[in-house]
């Protein structure tokens, strides 16, 4: 079998200027490549395309596994192309153990979506990376919005760690919820109302639609107490049914709300500045890490220092000072 051709940087440029999904997918498999050569090129790349970025809807969603998050993006993405927009989807899949790759396949369960010509899915493995996000899923972010998506949304695995890794790198943080009382959507309730500007309800429809409404109800009486997140935004819960399309509408309202609401009061762009920040100092930490593992020297004295504390003879602290002294350092007078 013939091995397919890697296209050059100047190619994958084009492509995705030329929104060639095809290409836009082999731009984001380098810049999720570990190699050294990939990083330097994948740099090269998005370096060259962020003219074309900073335009686009970002939207991250996130719940507990079973509210349906994968109905409701593909049920979301569909009415927003039926609108004119074209919908990026990176959807954050947990990793297998073996292979680091991802296990859920998410154009597999988003297949109506998966065929509209102005939409592109792209489940990328979380790599055991903390929240769940993808390592690289903010340059993949990029290279959507440069590909000329207006609209990206970032699915996340599961609740916890991942609210504030997603929330750090998008504009409008959505929650999923299920219908519920008591305990149930009450352990929801405290993770989620300092970092979600929109709620969704999902599976508001036949029996369970009672239900969903009273969890509405007691999601928008505790935002009340909530601090905002900012911008002058009251953060806004409602009922979906991504089976029955009903409130997909109202939901999408209420994301523009959001937007307009923090782009009057300029949050949007201190926002969107401060995450610049956090990610310049997230690749700063990995960078430096790398570099640790990388020297043999060090990584021998890591090992030593390791043993150390497992054997209860170094504090972790004391192990940590000794080796960042040795990698830098202190100058003289």
């Amino acid at each position: 079998m013939t091995r397919a051709r890697r296209p050059d940087l100047a190619e994958l440029e084009r492509g995705v200027r030329a929104g060639d999904r095809g290409l836009l997918a082999r731009a984001i498999t380098l810049v999720e490549s570990v190699r050294a050569e990939d990083r330097e090129a994948a740099q090269t790349l998005v370096n060259a395309l962020l003219d074309r970025t900073g335009g686009a809807y970002r939207v991250g969603l996130s719940g507990p596994p079973g509210v349906g998050k994968s109905s409701f993006i593909e049920t979301l993405g569909c009415v927003l192309c039926d609108r004119g927009h074209r919908v990026a989807v990176l959807a954050v899949d947990p990793s297998s153990s073996l292979t680091g790759g991802s296990i859920l396949g998410d154009k597999s369960r988003m297949v109506e979506l998966s065929r509209r010509d102005e939409a592109f899915i792209r489940p990328s493995p979380s790599a055991a990376t903390l929240g769940g996000v993808a390592r690289r899923t903010r340059e993949a972010l990029l290279l959507c919005e440069a590909a000329g998506h207006d609209v990206v949304l970032v699915e996340t695995v599961g609740v916890g760690q991942s609210e504030t890794a997603v929330a750090d790198m998008v504009d409008t943080f959505c929650v999923l919820a299920q219908p519920g009382a008591g305990d149930e959507l009450q352990g929801i309730k405290r993770g989620i109302l300092e970092l979600a500007d929109v709620v969704a309800v999902n599976k508001a429809d036949g029996s369970l639609l009672p239900a969903a409404r009273i969890a509405v109800a007691e999601l928008q009486a505790a935002f009340h107490y909530a601090r905002p997140r900012g911008g002058g935004w009251a953060p806004r819960a409602l009922a979906v049914s991504a089976h029955e399309r009903s409130g997909i509408d109202e939901f999408w309202e209420a994301v523009e709300a959001h937007r307009a609401a923090i782009a009057a009061t300029g949050e949007l762009e201190s926002r969107r500045v401060e995450q610049r920040r956090r990610w310049l100092w997230d690749e700063i930490r990995e960078l430096t890490l790398r570099r640790i593992e990388a020297d043999e020297t060090v990584r021998e004295r890591f090992v030593a220092l390791e043993d150390e504390v497992a054997a209860g003879r170094r504090t972790p602290g004391a192990a940590a000072a000794e080796l960042v002294a040795a990698l830098f350092p202190p100058r003289g007078d």
